[in-house]
């Protein structure tokens, strides 16, 4: 009686041991599955903007807004590429002050809450100050920054880095906390040094915390620079605001506030790519 071997050596052959993974029904589905969320991620962001403008032209036309109060759709187009020398020119210098205020300010709230962290009485004592002082409205807070720094590039960074320092501390302090009291006894048992600890589990722990607030911090940013403009400044996408709305130019005023929503846009996806570089231990979301 002859009987017929499955011959494991040819790849992609039924039950082949060297099969690739395109070869596997449940690695297609997972493909087919992964394929749609990711069109899904990006279909749907388009139609929402899409549909905006499309309201947006919907109630000018409906209601008859004038020109000076809210402008066409097409109008802020025609604007941005009629301007985009001029609009680019201002929005380089946001763009650094945003960055420069971005990274001081998470660097500065990475640092105070590892302090917190490791000192509970310090924690205790400058939580709460730290607390009031965000409560400070930001447009109150900026001129008192311009008289103490000037008239000159510090005060649109300091305030980019105080609207980001709050939130990055917070859920910092709350990542590097919850740590699994089992992981942090184990670590322990195995005489680990706090350096150990914080690098090798109370770090990697508050990653996804990290992260979450760098997405805020990434569109805050650029509204600290913009306040920081309004109060003293000739250049930048705050200080075009403001000649564009004494000079009742609406297209130009919108227009400005398309480039500072992008420059905000771009921001928040740099920190989600890093997010994607960085932790990677995470699985994806289910479909």
């Amino acid at each position: 009686m002859n009987t017929r071997s499955i011959d494991t050596t040819v790849p992609g052959a039924p039950g082949a041991i060297g099969a690739p993974p395109s070869a596997d029904p449940e690695y297609l589905a997972w493909a087919a599955a992964r394929q749609k969320r990711i069109w899904r991620r990006r279909i749907l962001p388009a139609l929402g903007i899409v549909g905006l403008i499309a309201l947006w032209w919907l109630v000018i036309v409906a209601f008859g807004v004038k020109p000076f109060i809210a402008p066409t759709p097409w109008a802020v187009l025609e604007t941005l590429y009629a301007k985009r020398d001029v609009l680019l020119d201002n929005l380089l210098p946001t763009a650094f002050e945003a960055a420069g205020g971005f990274v001081l300010g998470n660097l500065a709230a990475i640092a105070v809450a590892t302090v917190f962290v490791h000192n509970k009485t310090l924690q205790d004592i400058f939580f709460p100050v730290v607390l009031m002082f965000n409560a400070v409205p930001l447009v109150a807070k900026a001129p008192v920054l311009v008289l103490i720094m000037g008239n000159g590039v510090e005060p649109k960074i300091t305030i980019a880095a105080l609207v980001c320092f709050f939130p990055t501390l917070v859920n910092m302090v709350r990542g590097l906390e919850s740590v699994n009291p089992q992981a942090m006894e184990l670590m322990r048992v195995l005489s680990a040094s706090k350096t150990e600890i914080f690098f090798r589990l109370r770090l990697l722990n508050a990653l996804p915390y990290l992260f979450s607030a760098l997405r805020i911090a990434a569109s805050m940013c650029v509204i600290g620079a913009v306040v920081g403009e309004w109060v003293g400044a000739t250049v930048g996408i705050g200080a075009m605001i403001l000649q564009a709305t004494f000079n009742f130019d609406s297209p130009l005023l919108y227009a400005a506030i398309v480039m500072s929503a992008t420059l905000s846009g771009l921001f928040f996806l740099l920190v989600t790519l890093a997010e994607r570089w960085v932790i990677r231990w995470q699985p994806e979301a289910a479909p």
